[in-house]
């Protein structure tokens, strides 16, 4: 009697420290009958809406209540629109989940002003893999290699300027001297058929296994020339393309690229509005947590060619954690290679 009588008084505090299987309960109650939006920063068709769905498909089994889950994309400011909305307008009752893009966890740290959210406020879900990213040319083009575009002017496609599509080229510009000249506002399925139409040369900062997801035919059929990747090391598929940080000798540069890079890690992340109650958020991230492990979802990623590779969500709020606690002057230098 005397327990019953503290958690009437602390409440709250009581719900936390309840068992997990009534947390389930609880849950189960709650979202029954209820229908959760998975919110996708990019457009149909492309690598994070490609993982999403896939996502989407199998997590509802594993939440208590079996709720429908709807896909609603909402590109651009190539991955804002979708991430300030999650940010600052998406219902914080256990009903929102945004698909958004690495490269935008970084922006607020180098102050872009168009980024209005804190990565280390928002309630992370987990990241279904990390993201290798190519500069690439199509396979008629006459600009084969880095060197080949440090000579002339070489056209690349992006979707808008947070994107890394137009953040790597310009960074390549900044620091290899090269000639990249990035055409920005094109939908992301329209940024690859630009270069297969010839509209542009390639494209550069482009996800590998997006690449091999949305277009197996570039890779079987070999009509990419392969001019750089990111990382610290090569991809598995990729052993004999050159490294960004082969091209770099400088140790603070190094250091940089390894800042500008960490998204890279961070992969297909997925968060929800800050607010949301912690005991929803645990569910959603055990939800997540097991169709990474389910040998059926896996088997249907391989067909589909995604690549799989996660972390949960306490592995990217430390990375974001330690992201941000970089020095000022290696900030301050990492912006000057971006702009």
């Amino acid at each position: 009697m005397r327990q019953l009588g503290w958690c009437a008084l602390f409440m709250p505090v009581c719900l936390l420290l309840t068992p997990a299987t009534t947390r389930a309960q609880v849950s189960e109650s709650y979202y029954k009958d209820k229908q959760i939006r998975m919110v996708i920063a990019g457009g149909v068709g492309g690598g994070y809406d490609l993982y999403a769905r896939l996502l989407s498909q199998y997590m509802s089994r594993y939440i208590p209540g079996r709720p429908s889950i709807v896909n609603q994309n909402m590109p651009g400011g190539a991955g804002l629109t979708a991430t300030n909305w999650g940010a600052k307008i998406a219902p914080k009752d256990g009903t929102a989940i945004v698909a958004t893009y690495h490269v935008l966890l970084l922006e607020p740290l180098f102050g872009n002003p168009a980024a209005e959210y804190a990565p280390a406020d928002l309630q992370w879900i987990g990241s279904m893999a990390k993201q290798q990213n190519v500069c690439i040319t199509w396979h008629a083009s006459r600009f084969k290699t880095i060197d080949d575009a440090k000579r002339d002017e070489v056209t690349v496609s992006a979707t808008g300027t947070s994107g890394h599509t137009h953040i790597i080229p310009t960074m390549l510009n900044s620091i290899l001297g090269t000639r990249f000249k990035v055409i920005a506002g094109y939908q992301t399925s329209e940024s690859r058929l630009a270069v297969e139409r010839g509209e542009v040369e390639g494209m550069c900062g482009m996800s590998w296994s997006t690449l091999k997801a949305s277009s197996p035919d570039w890779v079987s059929g070999k009509r990419m020339n392969m001019l750089m990747q990111t990382g610290n090391a090569p991809h598995v598929d990729l052993p004999n393309v050159p490294l960004l940080l082969d091209f770099v000798k400088d140790a603070n540069d190094r250091k940089v690229l390894s800042l500008i890079a960490a998204p890279d890690d961070m992969g297909r992340p997925f968060f929800m509005p800050p607010g949301t109650d912690p005991r929803l958020v645990a569910i959603i991230r055990d939800a997540f947590e097991k169709v990474m492990a389910d040998p059926e979802f896996q088997a249907e990623a391989a067909r589909r060619l995604l690549e799989i590779d996660p972390l949960t969500g306490a592995q990217l709020q430390t990375m974001i954690r330690e992201a941000y606690q970089t020095s000022r002057p290696l900030i301050d230098r990492a912006k000057e290679f971006m702009r």
